[in-house]
């Protein structure tokens, strides 16, 4: 296919940028696991499985290994070949193993124990599991990459007073640092709740009850065996099932990345409008255009392009949460098509990550611009003096400062003449003079640096 021809910007324009997740999520790789997944099988039943199956030579077991390890483009090809045939992708795989098989003489005789009292959701099941699995480590590590650099202008940042603002008004004063923490600590957290939460799979047969392997040996206790299988590829066994795994754990991460992608939504939203008050400048790139009829622009692109991917990211993780934990009865085929898109809503986000960290090489305070919105704002030590006013015994301070500050702005001499009058300790008016808009903190610069 021409690119001009690919409809999704994932394919194209975004395609370097999730070249870790494309190969993961692709179609050859998702045969690549199941292939692995059949020859496993086979190699298990004969060596775990009990004396119905035949015994399998250490050379045998090398030679299903090297099968195994000899997966390439060709055989993924020759894969879909088959499926045009057959309209089933799990049979093509067998199909394709049996023909392997066919070619060796002392591997020949196990070719009726491919796919094996399977039915195709034990493979796929397991074979989604392993993806989602190798998707979450891809997405932790690009995760904590932005954690790391929000953290590490956390603590740059740590002392740089800025005005805060609470329904867009002037507030107490924080600084930059501090405020980046919040994104910090809010990502640590899901990335930890990611971090526990394991793929699920069942290997149970046709409708969840383990008959075939049941009536292959009644004497084997095939839940504890089949447990033991997936555990071999690094994933948990859900032993009570329909025919399908019912995906509560996919749903589990799909509302785990949405939390991500709102963490960071909210991120990018507060930093446009933080460029937009001149918080922060844009370094300049040789080059760039910021519009097409004004030269003078300097756009906060990356932070407007990775918000609009994180809401891509956050419709399709939605949809699979509250899709993929439907089934009527035993199962419907409407979660397979749903399924081979989970590379998608993982994609979004992936490149809402990138265009984050994009965006804060680019970022550079403006510290002048932040202390002269504080010096212009020295009502805000309002909240300060009705406090002090208190700690003295002033039960209706806050009554008596809202009249003298509400809706007020103060400059440097108003404030000092409103602390000159009150009615409070000399030792109170010295404590509340030492204090101006940029050293009105709190904790802001520990917190910052926590």
């Amino acid at each position: 296919m021409k690119i001009e021809q690919l409809i999704s910007p994932l394919d194209n324009r975004y395609n370097d940028k999730i070249a870790d997740l494309a190969t993961n999520f692709s179609e050859s790789n998702l045969n690549k696991v199941r292939f692995e997944i059949e020859i496993e099988w086979l190699i298990f039943l004969c060596s775990k499985g009990g004396k119905n199956f035949p015994a399998l030579s250490k050379a045998n077991i090398k030679n299903l290994q090297a099968l195994k390890n000899s997966f390439n483009e060709k055989s993924a090809k020759k894969i879909k070949s088959i499926e045009g045939k057959t309209n089933h992708d799990v049979k093509a795989v067998e199909y394709f193993i049996r023909d392997e098989l066919k070619k060796s003489s002392s591997l020949k005789r196990y070719e009726h124990l491919v796919h094996f009292a399977l039915t195709s959701e034990d493979v796929n099941s397991l074979s989604y599991a392993i993806l989602m699995r190798d998707a979450q480590i891809i997405y932790l590590k690009q995760l904590d990459i932005i954690i790391k650099e929000l953290n590490k202008r956390a603590r740059t940042w740590s002392s740089i007073p800025m005005l805060a603002r609470t329904h867009g008004q002037a507030a107490s004063p924080s600084t930059l640092g501090k405020e980046m923490k919040v994104f910090v600590e809010r990502l640590k957290r899901q990335r930890n709740s990611l971090k526990t939460m394991k793929p699920l799979a069942k290997f149970g047969g046709a409708t969840g009850n383990y008959h075939t392997l049941v009536i292959s040996d009644p004497n084997i206790n095939w839940a504890n065996q089949t447990k033991k299988f997936l555990a071999s590829f690094q994933v948990e066994q859900n032993p009570v099932t329909t025919q399908i795994e019912p995906h509560d754990g996919i749903a589990e991460v799909a509302h785990c990345i949405q939390r991500v992608n709102n963490i960071l939504i909210d991120f990018n939203q507060d930093i446009w409008m933080y460029i937009a008050n001149d918080l922060f400048k844009l370094k300049l790139k040789e080059g760039e255009v910021g519009s097409s009829t004004m030269p003078h622009k300097v756009n906060p692109i990356d932070f407007e392009n990775s918000e609009g991917n994180l809401g891509l990211s956050n419709a399709m993780m939605e949809f699979f949460a509250n899709k993929l934990t439907k089934s009527r009865l035993q199962r419907d085929l409407s979660d397979s098509t749903v399924l081979r898109n989970l590379g998608v809503g993982f994609a979004y986000s992936y490149v809402g990550f990138s265009s984050v960290l994009k965006g804060l090489s680019k970022l550079q305070p403006n510290k002048e611009k932040a202390i002269n919105e504080l010096e212009n704002n020295w009502q805000i030590l309002a909240e300060a003096i009705q406090i002090v006013m208190k700690l003295e015994g002033l039960d209706n301070a806050y009554e008596i400062i809202k009249l003298k500050t509400r809706g007020v702005n103060l400059d440097q001499n108003s404030y000092a003449e409103l602390v000159e009058n009150l009615e409070i300790s000399e030792a109170a008016k010295d404590k509340l003079k030492k204090l101006t808009p940029t050293n009105y903190l709190g904790d802001a610069i520990k917190l910052a640096k926590l």
